[in-house]
């Protein structure tokens, strides 16, 4: 992977607009030309990542649930920012979409229409050995065409087969976790759980 130069970072960050950041600093950065930077800063275990960049893990990711049938963003390059540190990054194209929490806060007549079908794609993923531990709405988009797709999907676990039922109902845990922690007490968590488990 390539090293990206100091220069060419600055000019990415000033030319773009930060979407999403942390106290470290920008975390998604919009660029003129249509694509977004995403930049990796790992907390520890610095000695593996340098051996594999989770730019690297990322866009492995990312063709691993495209040869599911599961969209996702098109990677367009991964390279490193700074090594040492084992801080990477990854251009790609954006999925064009609408995320399911704002949806959900935004238009609750359409999110509640919509149910049926996520609690479907959700149970899909599970079908096919899919263990999303950034499982929440903001991660969750619907497409033009009605389906869904993934994004921020570094955290991501595939298995030979389907997921059995502790594995399942722990990454649905971490769907509720995140309701929880982002003070949603009106998400229609039982008429969820009643779809996905009639869900073919």
């Amino acid at each position: 992977m390539r090293i990206v130069t100091a220069q060419e970072l600055e000019s990415w960050l000033a030319s773009g607009k930060v979407l999403e950041q942390d106290g470290r600093g920008p975390k998604v950065v919009a660029l003129p030309d249509g694509q977004l930077l995403k930049l990796f800063r790992p907390r520890r275990r610095l000695w593996l990542v340098r051996l594999h960049s989770q730019a690297q893990r990322f866009t492995e990711n990312a063709s691993k649930l495209h040869a599911l049938g599961v969209k996702t963003p098109r990677i367009n390059e991964q390279g490193w920012i700074d090594h040492s540190a084992a801080v990477s990054f990854c251009l790609y194209q954006p999925l064009p979409g609408q995320s399911i929490d704002k949806l959900f806060l935004h238009e609750r007549q359409r999110f509640m229409a919509l149910l049926p079908e996520l609690a479907h794609f959700i149970r899909e993923l599970h079908m096919k050995g899919i263990y999303f531990r950034s499982l929440h709405l903001g991660n969750i988009l619907l497409l033009p065409e009605g389906d869904f797709g993934l994004i921020d999907f570094l955290d991501l676990r595939i298995k030979r087969r389907p997921l059995g039922p502790i594995l399942a109902r722990r990454n649905l845990e971490h769907l509720h976790s995140y309701l929880k922690r982002s003070r949603i007490d009106d998400f229609p968590w039982k008429e969820l759980l009643t779809l996905y488990q009639s869900a073919n």
